[in-house]
């Protein structure tokens, strides 16, 4: 066969078209997985506390849930102390604190720096409104060398790269899936110690106890390097992949470091914390700000994921080990095969 209908049904175009849509199709489906949350980002029922007197609180309450209905889940409290106390525990991003005197914005920029600005805004928008007076108070502020929080929000996406280097070199470079384990296990360890190092030690980026925000990064480390190498063991090249969309595309987009999953589209944020990036910045902030205060959830998240890893490593290896166990030995086919001839003999 020649002409037109011959080159469009080679193998070779066969591949070059089905590449391009498949191009295309990653592509649309990453800017869907970015730029679009990051286009609708509002706040979307995010835990705050309007303290004060009720005569104060409640025109303050009716005109905030007026100017942004289901953007806030307003907690009521009596006083300021009780307000503080919502946020350190990881109760709530912030309060606007009612009085005479004026409104008082209370903030936590070590939880989220965006949230501590848009709180800002909408203190000065509801003081200006009532016609008083506006403070703001930074209750858990982010480190001095790093007032923004940057550099939580930049070791997301280190810590997710490092985890799928760690199983893909491990797998490229180690024969034995027991050691691969081992390697994972010690990068875990070790990186998260050199992170902590990196991070509270020369950027200043982390406040807290030194061995917990170790423990914190290792978990994420773990938790990552073990699921994908859990993945390959069990599908191969195509684990890689899966593991490399699951943790880096997926859970980077929706981890929300940069802002709070309350700010993400309804149930993009809560599905950004029960992936490994998403829970890692939650736990590690916690950690070193909160006292370990909200972060159970996300170090629970986080050791699910590591010993689903170890799972799927413990049932591929169980799988193939049964066609060993269950083949016929040498001697059996031997006896086999010679046991007609004595027959007739």
């Amino acid at each position: 066969m020649s002409g037109p209908t011959a080159y469009v049904t080679r193998p070779e175009t066969k591949r070059v078209l089905g590449l391009v849509v498949s191009l295309t199709a990653l592509i649309c489906a990453m800017l869907a997985l970015f730029a679009w949350p990051a286009a609708n980002s509002a706040p979307r029922d995010l835990p705050i506390v309007i303290a004060g007197p009720p005569a104060s609180t409640g025109p303050l309450t009716e005109r905030l849930v007026i100017q942004q209905p289901s953007a806030y889940a307003i907690q009521l409290a009596p006083t300021r102390a009780d307000a503080v106390r919502s946020i350190t525990e990881h109760k709530a991003y912030g309060a606007l604190v009612a009085s005479s005197n004026g409104v008082e914005v209370l903030t936590a920029s070590a939880r989220s720096s965006s949230v501590a600005q848009l709180l800002d805004q909408v203190g000065a928008q509801l003081a200006g409104a009532t016609h008083k007076q506006l403070h703001t108070t930074d209750v858990v502020p982010a480190p001095a060398d790093d007032p923004h929080g940057t550099g939580i929000t930049s070791a997301v996406l280190p810590s997710v790269l490092g985890g799928l280097a760690c199983a893909s070199l491990s797998t490229v470079l180690i024969r034995r899936r027991g050691d691969r384990t081992l390697v994972a296990a010690g990068f875990s360890i070790v990186g998260g110690l050199a992170m902590t190092a990196v991070l509270q030690g020369w950027i200043g980026s982390l406040d807290g106890p030194f061995v917990a925000n170790s423990a914190v990064l290792a978990l994420t480390l773990g938790a990552i390097s073990m699921t994908v190498l859990g993945m390959e063991s069990l599908l191969g090249t195509r684990g890689l992949a899966l593991g490399a969309v699951l943790t880096m595309l997926v859970g980077n987009a929706l981890s929300a470091a940069s802002s709070a999953p309350e700010m993400l589209p309804i149930g993009w944020g809560a599905l950004g914390q029960l992936l490994p990036a998403g829970a890692a910045n939650t736990a590690l902030r916690s950690v070193a700000f909160f006292d370990g205060n909200g972060s159970a959830r996300s170090l629970v998240v986080l050791g699910c994921w590591l010993f689903f890893g170890l799972a799927l490593q413990v049932g591929a290896a169980q799988r193939r080990r049964r066609p060993t166990e269950s083949a016929p030995s040498a001697s059996d086919i031997e006896v086999t095969e010679l046991h007609p001839a004595h027959a007739a003999g």
